[in-house]
């Protein structure tokens, strides 16, 4: 019975320590490079300025016929894309492309907790648009359109390589945004 008398009063003498204290909630942490901006100008009736810090553009061709085409901006470390596509506004088709870009972003409306939009107007560069910020788990978190209403029209959409997790893809999709919003802040018509 001794044994166990000694192991209770040592028990007693090491239990009494501090009381627990919560750990502060972590925040993951991932710093990226201050985006550094260059003109882009490829065989596109538009220029405008990426970040240094997507590694390629690809051009691709979509249709001939309906004067349509598209760029595709990697980001490899970010595991994302940004994808533009440029429409020519012809046959009073404006309406129907503006019908197309909005309902491409409220098809996330299934998943997203939230869609902001915010207009987007540039007299002097004839640049009139509108940006949309989706939140949640929707495949693309950045979407937007620009036009001139005479000639042009351009969307762009962010998407990332991997399955929507909003928690996971937050710092990258802050990041990519605000390079989205550069672009559409740096579009200059060629005609």
């Amino acid at each position: 019975m001794r044994p166990f008398a000694v192991l209770l009063v040592l028990m007693l003498c090491f239990a009494c320590g501090n009381d627990p204290l919560p750990k502060p909630k972590a925040m993951l942490r991932l710093e990226y490079p201050e985006p550094m901006y260059k003109k882009v100008d490829i065989k596109l009736p538009f220029t405008f300025e990426k970040n240094q810090i997507a590694d390629n553009i690809s051009n691709i061709k979509l249709d001939g016929i309906h004067h349509t085409s598209g760029v595709n901006i990697n980001y490899p470390q970010l595991k994302g894309t940004i994808y533009l596509t440029y429409k020519k506004v012809e046959n009073n088709n404006l309406r129907d492309l503006l019908r197309d870009a909005q309902n491409l972003t409220q098809k996330h409306t299934i998943k997203a907790d939230e869609i902001e939009s915010r207009v987007y107007e540039n007299p002097d560069r004839k640049v009139f648009g509108m940006f949309y910020e989706v939140g949640g788990n929707a495949a693309s978190q950045s979407q937007f359109y620009v036009t001139d209403s005479i000639n042009h029209f351009l969307s762009g959409s962010l998407y990332f390589y991997a399955k929507p997790n909003y928690d996971s893809i937050y710092p990258a999709a802050v990041y990519l945004k605000n390079d989205i919003q550069h672009i559409m802040e740096t579009i200059e018509w060629k005609e």
